[in-house]
């Protein structure tokens, strides 16, 4: 019997980490910085999430106001996108590696 549930790989809820690319969630996180990403984190607002939208992904702040979502970049040079279509929530991220280039002595952490 083929069993195609798991077979030794990653589990694809399993925490992940990902490079940051660009400026839009600077002072907080630099480009080249590497991110822990957990799929099976809940989100909350406030909470730093990766989320797909409109043929997109995005590592920004979710901020829910008035019962309205918004990806919000920390970088106010950068526009906030109100979600207005269907998006999903791939992970939060909990947690930003060390990274002794950037200047980050220890790893931080977030909830």
């Amino acid at each position: 019997m083929h069993n195609s549930h798991d077979e030794g790989g990653c589990s694809s809820r399993a925490p992940y980490a990902l490079m940051v690319h660009g400026d839009y969630m600077q002072p907080e996180f630099l480009h080249g910085a590497i991110i822990i990403v957990d799929p099976d984190h809940p989100h909350t607002h406030g909470s730093y999430v990766v989320a797909d939208y409109d043929d997109d992904v995005y590592f920004r702040k979710l901020e829910i106001r008035e019962q309205q979502a918004y990806l919000v970049p920390l970088n106010d040079q950068h526009p906030e996108i109100k979600l207005i279509n269907q998006y999903q929530i791939r992970g939060v991220i909990t947690q930003q590696a060390r990274n002794r280039k950037l200047g980050v002595k220890k790893a931080k952490h977030y909830s």
